[in-house]
């Protein structure tokens, strides 16, 4: 018997059952087996009266762009395969991120601090013989998921929303004038909130491989020595199996949280998702220096992320819109899920709710609110450096001692350089400086990066590091618009409102230090 199938047997539920189903859906992506669905159609008919402005597929997190919806007053329904509630595994954030529940009117104060199961602080970023960099206030808080979507829901249906559980998506037809939904549900709007497998997305993407995957494995256990720090980003091995593995250490409210991930392409030979779990539990040990035999493990956490150079989504329907994973609008380096979609929270909800007023809702103007955003796609070249091909060559410890480096010139740098990068969001100005430090100090291994991540990926970087500079540009003048659109059409405000939005995200000023 197996380390990982030792432990995950003593969970209750099936959870080995669950983690070899995962690397089942795993293995139809790496080898491009996955049968496109077929589920949205097209018709050219009215459909007539309808019953809401917006149906949500994917109610775990459609429930928060749902609530923003129906507290401005949009008739909206959400429909989810199962019950809606949260799992017990908390979501790591950082405070600042959290204002928008306060922002949008969905949470009060009150509810907002009772929805925060922990908090601690410092956390660490280290690299295995190099540098030790530590920051506070970085995805320091967990969020508990059980209480936060229990209380959206009571919001959610105070405000008029209809919530539809234990209710899968089968199907829409588009027409002309709204979306049907399983052949009984009529909506002005489709928002898919079903993550990265949904598959409305599938369907848009035709099969596409993934470009990239991120595996992730950990668990939840007692019996820890007690420690109020984190780990944001760790590593102390060398290559293995032709992966960097990375940590990540949060404590939690019953006991202490520990994730290993790593970066990858999608090739068939790449490691499992169990054998994953299989070294963790081998490593874990060691770094966290405590036996196995100590621990009382309370749940095992799984799950990979697939990544696409063609991001965010461009659906080729009118009336969809993709949230969330489904949009694929967060970068290759992050794991997406909650925290992309608070980072997108306000801007969507704006977006949406003017989308809607206006009547733009082609997938012309719907394509808008998901825009090319480079400082998101810049971060691919950091993905593919942190990352190695299966049969690539590198020195085993080249990529620790690369981001050792970054890190070593970034913390120098400072804070306004360092913390934003943390939170996964790049901007021009500490981007530069970044390169040129590392650049200046460390030109062999800068060096080494070329053939690592391929020239051609270079190149391709540099166009869309020039784009950062240009969206910074755009947006710093952005407010000189002001004026000038107020004597626009409703129709071109929706129009340049994209836009601005496209430009203060897309060079990473929406990003906020919470001072």
């Amino acid at each position: 018997m197996s380390l990982t199938e030792e432990i995950l047997s003593q969970l209750p539920g099936n959870v080995l059952g669950g983690l070899r189903q995962s690397d089942r859906i795993l293995t139809t992506l790496r080898e491009n087996t996955r049968p496109v669905p077929t589920l949205v159609q097209e018709s050219q008919q009215l459909l007539g009266n309808v019953d809401w402005d917006a149906i949500i597929c994917g109610g775990t997190l459609g429930i928060l762009i749902g609530c923003a919806l129906a507290v401005k007053g949009l008739r909206v329904a959400l429909i989810e395969r199962g019950i809606l509630h949260g799992r017990k595994q908390e979501w790591n954030i950082s405070q600042d991120e959290l204002n928008v529940f306060l922002e949008l009117n969905l949470l009060t104060d009150a509810e907002l601090e009772q929805a925060i199961a922990t908090k601690y602080n410092p956390a660490r970023v280290s690299f295995h013989s190099g540098t030790e960099v530590w920051v506070e206030d970085v995805l320091n808080i967990g969020v508990d998921p059980v209480y936060l979507l229990a209380t959206l829901k009571t919001r959610f249906l105070a405000a008029g929303g209809n919530l539809l559980e234990n209710t899968p998506f089968t199907e829409a037809v588009v027409h002309p004038d709204g979306v049907m939904v399983n052949q009984q549900f009529k909506a002005r709007l489709l928002i898919d909130a079903m993550g990265h497998l949904s598959p409305i997305t599938q369907q848009a993407r035709q099969g596409k491989k993934p470009d990239a995957l991120c595996l992730v494995v950990g668990s939840c256990a007692q019996g820890f020595a007690e420690n109020h720090s984190g780990d944001l980003l760790l590593s102390f091995t060398s290559l293995q199996n032709q992966c960097q593995y990375f940590w990540e250490a949060f404590p939690a409210r019953d006991g202490r949280t520990t994730y290993l991930f790593t970066y990858m392409d999608a090739h068939p030979q790449r490691l499992s998702l169990e054998a994953l779990f299989e070294e963790y539990l081998r490593l874990l040990p060691e770094y966290q220096g405590v036996e196995l035999s100590q621990l009382k493990f309370q749940r095992a956490l799984f799950g990979f992320f697939p990544t696409y150079r063609q991001s965010p989504l461009k659906t080729p329907w009118s009336r969809i819109v993709p949230v969330g994973d489904s949009s694929g609008s967060q970068s290759p380096l992050s794991f997406g899920g909650f925290g992309a979609m608070v980072r997108h929270l306000k801007r969507l909800t704006f977006g949406i709710e003017e989308a809607l007023q206006t009547e733009q809702l082609s997938a012309e103007a719907l394509v808008l609110l998901q825009p090319y955003q480079p400082s998101l796609t810049v971060t691919w070249l950091f993905q593919r450096a942190m990352s190695v091909g299966v049969n690539q060559k590198i020195a085993p410890e080249q990529i620790n001692q690369l981001l050792s480096a970054v890190f070593q010139e970034m913390q120098q740098l400072g804070t306004p350089v360092l913390k934003p990068f943390l939170q996964d969001i790049v901007q021009f100005s500490a981007l530069t400086q970044t390169l040129l430090k590392t650049g200046l100090a460390h030109p062999g291994l800068v060096a080494k990066i070329i053939p690592q991540v391929g020239l051609g990926s270079l190149l391709d970087w540099m166009v869309h590091y020039g784009n950062l500079g240009v969206y910074t540009a755009l947006f710093w003048l952005s407010p000189m618009l002001e004026t000038w659109l107020k004597n626009q059409p409703s129709e071109q405000q929706y129009y340049w409102h994209r836009l601005v939005d496209a430009w203060k995200y897309g060079s990473g000023a929406d990003y906020s230090d919470g001072t």
